[in-house]
């Protein structure tokens, strides 16, 4: 069963059927919190100040979807099926979810809350953090190259464990490119 162009305006979906495959749908005020989004297709999909908190998307597609607004914390992104893996996130918070070894090049986070995400061995060479919290976020054998961090905040990234080339910096955030050398920068 496909859903497509269809507008999801507070939909509660723990409650709810899902549909195999949605395209060019939109969903505003939903709550998936918790809920088994397992081998389901999202194409071109927007999500709307949706909750998708410790959803569980375990060969889930995401193809050219956005996230604005949402709630998404504690999501196992490197569940879900690579293949054309395409999404973009503004404002949202990614609280403690992971993006382990998964190949996101080019993707976009704007002003979202990445506190203890999990980036180890991700490819997001290419990608941008406007604005973006990084406290405790695990970069370890990451490919950053190109990757723009000149607004990011609290990050901590050791340039000898991950690729850096060419990736973007601002002079007041350089600093979190030498926090695992235990000096005081004054």
């Amino acid at each position: 069963m496909t859903q497509q162009n269809h507008h999801f305006n507070k939909t509660n979906f723990t409650s709810e059927q899902l549909a195999e495959q949605y395209d060019g749908c939109t969903f505003t005020d939903c709550n998936f919190e918790n809920v088994k989004l397992s081998n389901i297709t999202f194409i071109e999909c927007e999500f709307e100040n949706c909750n998708l908190s410790n959803a569980k998307i375990n060969v889930a597609s995401f193809k050219d979807v956005t996230f604005n607004g949402c709630k998404l914390m504690g999501v196992n992104f490197n569940d879900c099926n690579p293949f054309l893996l395409d999404f973009t996130f503004n404002d949202c918070d990614l609280t403690l979810s992971s993006f382990y070894q998964l190949e996101i090049k080019n993707s976009t986070f704007n002003r979202c809350n990445l506190r203890e995400v999990d980036f180890t061995e991700t490819d997001l060479n290419g990608s941008t953090f406007h604005h973006c919290d990084l406290t405790h976020a695990i970069f370890d054998q990451s490919k950053l190259e190109k990757t723009d961090f000149t607004t990011a905040e609290n990050f901590s990234i050791n340039p000898e464990s991950n690729r850096i080339k060419k990736a973007k910096f601002s002079r007041e955030n350089v600093s979190g490119l030498l926090e695992h050398l235990d000096i005081n920068i004054l």
